[in-house]
């Protein structure tokens, strides 16, 4: 029986879910491919070379591997099929494309830009990000470029995707939160010898839904090229979150060394005296924001409230009368100083949130760092028509406060109802129970942290589950 010396990358086998499953035989298409007898590599070949036959790729294998094959004509070519299960294939370093539009500025940008840092970092892919706009990136991440393109951290960050310019299918193509290719894209994925793969990345969500949409296809209706869903999610069933490698070591690391917290703050131009409530607020525009602050002003507890320059400009004019605090000259009433801060980048956010005793986040990137930071948090989603952004909210609590204190879930739901509903007077009358609750809900958040630390990561499970597609 005729041999090849190099193994076809398999484009239908893949491995169980635990990564150690024997990978399935799949025939594939190949070109002209030279016969050998059965045959064991050079051990002193190169692992992972890649060479190029005819449009499809082939991979060297480990030194003790040996490969068997049966050749068959197609087109004066050849069918491949590997009949061994001994043979692990060293694939080459696949393109990842992620294509980002921003909608919620800030949120949709930074999880994008974790997910491609982390796709290069961690998991050794070349990533080029696409992203319409990428000032909000340029704001959270010193060095890209608003108006051109970037390399950093081993990403090509790139403004587009512009339907006219030339594009080179890659390996992978992750559409983030579902807003659309070009169709121009599309057809050249569709006529690629061996079409990317297409993910989906939809928006976190809590709701029950997620586990069954979590891995689900669809065909693109114009091409039928295949659509594949990853949904992050709270649940072993669905699609993880983002977290870096060492994030919570390096968290716990920071809150066990109290000197740091005032580091951090002295950093921002903010100074916080002992017993002074620390709390970061980084929210969407809400009416509801200047009574809280009236709340603080009037609390026994001294407050320092930390937003970042641009957020809440609307409720801090209206509150402070016009004159808007900015960094390092804070706005002050009663108990309550506003503290203006630089808007911190992307890698000193996690920091920022381990200094402060409270926080009021937002959207999707943020109120998931606030769950790794263990700090209480009030999470105020994006609003959406017909208030349905209240069920995400409800979906999520019922998760996170499954076993928590009775006392202290109802006031941390009361304070999100109010939150998200902008009810200024319910959120001031649900701001001392909520506050309160801190202390006893210590032991559940930091549960709630390991548990969800205990599965595997969201760009580590999509590596996997993408590797072993291809």
């Amino acid at each position: 029986m005729p041999a090849i010396p190099f193994a076809p990358r398999l484009q239908s086998g893949r491995r169980n879910r635990s990564g150690t499953g024997a990978v399935a035989a799949a025939p594939l298409l190949g070109a002209t491919t030279p016969q050998a007898p059965r045959n064991t590599l050079d051990p002193d070949q190169q692992l992972g070379q890649v060479a190029e036959e005819e449009g499809w790729r082939v991979a060297n294998l480990t030194k003790d591997a040996t490969v068997s094959a049966t050749v068959g004509s197609r087109r004066g070519g050849r069918r491949v099929r590997v009949l061994t299960d001994n043979a692990t294939t060293m694939p080459a370093t696949r393109r990842w494309d992620v294509v980002c539009r921003v909608v919620d500025n800030y949120g949709d940008a930074g999880v994008a830009w974790r997910l491609a840092r982390q796709l290069a970092g961690e998991c050794g892919k070349a990533v080029t990000l696409w992203i319409d706009d990428p000032a909000p990136l340029a704001r959270m991440v010193p060095g890209v470029d608003p108006a051109g393109d970037t390399e950093l951290d081993g990403v090509r960050i790139r403004q587009g995707p512009d339907p006219a310019a030339e594009w080179v299918a890659p390996d992978v193509v992750v559409e983030a939160f579902g807003t659309g290719l070009p169709a121009r894209w599309i057809d050249g994925m569709a006529g690629a010898v061996r079409p990317p793969a297409w993910i989906v990345l939809e928006y976190l969500s809590a709701e029950t839904w997620v586990d069954d949409a979590h891995l689900r296809s669809s065909p693109e209706p114009r091409t039928g090229l295949v659509r594949r869903y990853w949904c992050p999610g709270f649940t072993p069933s669905a699609g993880g979150l983002l977290r870096e490698a060492g994030l919570l070591a390096n968290r716990d690391a920071f809150l066990r060394d109290r000197s740091r917290r005032g580091t951090t703050l002295d950093a921002l131009g903010v100074g916080a005296a002992a017993g002074t409530r620390v709390v970061l607020v980084f929210c969407y525009p809400s009416p509801a924001l200047a009574d809280l602050f009236d709340a603080w002003a009037d609390d026994d507890t001294p407050t320092v409230a930390l937003v970042p320059a641009g957020v809440a400009v609307d409720a801090l004019d209206r509150y402070t009368g016009g004159r808007l605090p900015t960094p390092g000259h804070p706005f002050a009433r009663g108990a309550l100083n506003i503290a203006s801060i630089p808007f911190v980048p992307q890698r000193g956010f996690d920091p920022l949130l381990w200094s402060c005793d409270r926080a009021i986040v937002r959207g999707e990137d943020s109120f998931v760092r606030a769950q790794w930071a263990l700090v209480p948090f009030g999470w105020q989603a994006y609003a959406q028509d017909g208030a349905a952004h209240l069920t995400k909210v409800d979906a999520f609590l019922d998760r996170y406060l499954a076993g928590a204190p009775p006392d202290a879930a109802h006031a941390v739901r009361a304070f999100h109802c109010a939150l998200n509903r902008a009810d200024g007077p319910a959120l001031v009358a649900a701001w001392p129970a909520f506050d309160r609750a801190a202390a006893p809900l210590a032991p559940h958040r930091r549960a709630w942290s390991e548990r969800l630390a205990a599965r595997a990561d969201l760009a580590g499970s999509l590596t996997e589950y993408v590797d072993n597609l291809l």
